[in-house]
């Protein structure tokens, strides 16, 4: 079958036209195209997602809640530009790989890898959940190219480029000013490295989207000049709603449209309400619970699933409420007017920070749609946002780079 044949099997399975009329029915896709691990995922019973869980996302959320797939994220944190930073990089990108492959094979009833639009959408239709894997700091690469293949080998489909940090392919949306680092949009901040650019070529010739959410404005231009395909942002929200670094802006937002891109809108607490009291609360029930556990300084995979943690942000929620459903859909509600319907797609950044009253983990996602529906959405628009842009994005992708 020709890539057109197959660019259109996907439409007719995704968009408007395979979506029954009632409002109670189910999306055709639902796609969360940003979901963190622990490093110790599937490593420990309590991080087992095949069992019921305190992670956001487990099997069994996404069952009840009519989550069909999700983007699992190859995330590691920033280190030094050296030998030894590119190393542990390496091994930390390496377990979260092996991490979600031992998930795999003990559920394979359950849950199946997406590879391609079609195998995501086949897995669907065989009562199946997906995997597509995500790339997010493309540091773990360890400045080898070479490394991008092995990746795509082992099932990434998205290379996110950078995260909090700059990194040796271009800058961050949040630099280390701490240490140095230029602050986004001042003279020293360069954008894209030639390194960065080699990396966005080669993902082109791949077929594996390239990620701007995290990037600074300038990497996020110089990704649209240097990508011969269009580009996404799997995590990222609009800045001209709330004033974070890590939202785009307006014109950004038109730029990746008008290259045939999607932007995932973010159901991330900061990106949509700004709440200093809140910020100032977390972080000091962090600090208490690392010192009651007798650590150094807070650690997320080792604290955030803790009883005490959860008691602690109970109490928070009640003084400092997170932002609602109203406030996600009213950025989504923005980024379609500036991008498009056609350009604009979900992701929550569940058990990387994200959660919302409302949408507070994968058993809770048909209330994202039943907002949506509320705010005016038809039903053909939602099964856009849901999925159906970025498979075809995705499969965009694929075409473009065999025709390479």
């Amino acid at each position: 079958m020709n890539m057109t044949a197959r660019l259109a099997i996907l439409a007719a399975l995704t968009m408007g036209a395979a979506v029954p009329a009632h409002a109670t029915q189910d999306p055709p896709i639902t796609i969360d195209s940003h979901v963190d691990i622990p490093f110790n995922y599937m490593g420990e019973p309590r991080f087992d997602a095949g069992k019921d869980t305190r992670l956001l996302v487990d099997l069994g959320k996404m069952e009840r809640g009519g989550l069909d797939a999700a983007f699992f994220v190859i995330w590691v944190p920033q280190h030094k530009l050296d030998a030894a930073g590119y190393a542990k990089a390496r091994a930390q990108a390496r377990q979260k790989y092996d991490a979600i492959g031992h998930m795999l094979l003990a559920y394979p009833d359950r849950i199946r890898l997406a590879t391609t639009p079609e195998q995501l959408v086949a897995n669907h239709k065989a009562g199946l959940l997906s995997a597509t894997i995500e790339i997010e700091n493309a540091y773990s690469l360890g400045h080898d190219l070479h490394r991008l293949d092995a990746a795509f080998d082992r099932g990434a489909r998205s290379v996110g480029l950078v995260h909090v940090g700059n990194n040796d392919l271009c800058t961050s949306s949040l630099p280390d000013t701490e240490h140095g680092e230029p602050a986004m949009n001042s003279a020293g901040d360069k954008g894209m490295s030639d390194f960065g650019r080699a990396v966005v070529k080669r993902a082109n010739e791949l077929g594996m989207m390239v990620d701007i959410s995290h990037a600074s404005d300038n990497c996020v231009r110089d990704a649209l000049k240097a990508s011969s395909a269009p580009i996404i942002a799997t995590h990222s929200g609009a800045r001209a709603v709330l004033d974070h670094p890590r939202n785009l802006p307006d014109d950004l937002l038109r730029a990746i449209a008008a290259k045939g891109g999607v932007i995932d809108a973010v159901a991330y607490k900061e990106f949509l309400k700004n709440d200093p009291g809140r910020a100032a609360a977390e972080k000091k029930l962090q600090e208490a619970v690392a010192k009651q556990a007798g650590e150094k300084e807070y650690d997320s995979d080792a604290d955030d699933y803790r009883p005490e943690m959860e008691a602690g942000m109970a109490e928070i929620q009640k003084k400092y409420p997170l932002a609602t459903l109203d406030d996600y859909v009213k950025q989504i509600r923005h980024m379609v007017k500036v991008a498009g319907i056609d350009h604009v797609g979900l992701s929550s950044d569940f058990d990387g920070g994200g959660g919302i009253t409302g949408w507070k983990d994968a058993g809770e996602t048909r209330n994202v749609t039943a907002a949506l529906r509320k705010a005016g959405f038809s039903d053909a628009d939602i099964a856009k946002l849901w999925g159906g842009n970025l498979l075809r994005v995705w499969g965009e992708v694929e075409r473009h780079a065999a025709h390479h």
